[in-house]
């Protein structure tokens, strides 16, 4: 299994449009063949000490794939593309970790 974190840095005060655009795009991920978790969540202030002051302009997008193939597949959708075009304005950094379980 493949997990992905994406941290997807937003202009200030465009994380409600974002948003709003990315919870269209979740069903369609969940069609495809091998997506076994796509989400996304937002930062929230806690007493925790080890935790990094949250940040307001972020998401974090939580995926879980059956394969390499599948995650590749998934950035090559149409709707993905069509996805990307609708939120350039909102984005200003897209960073991702790709990992397999230990």
């Amino acid at each position: 299994m493949i997990h992905v974190i994406a941290t997807i840095e937003l202009v200030d005060g465009k994380r409600d449009a974002f948003l709003k655009e990315f919870h269209q795009l979740i069903p369609r991920v969940h069609a495809e063949d091998g997506c076994y978790e796509y989400g996304s969540a937002v930062e929230i202030p806690t007493s925790i000490a080890a935790q990094t002051t949250p940040r307001d302009n972020v998401v974090i997008v939580v995926e879980k794939w059956a394969s390499l193939a599948a995650l590749e597949a998934h950035l090559k959708a149409t709707h993905m593309t069509d996805y990307r075009a609708k939120v350039k304005d909102f984005v200003k950094k897209v960073s991702l970790q790709v990992l397999q379980q230990a």
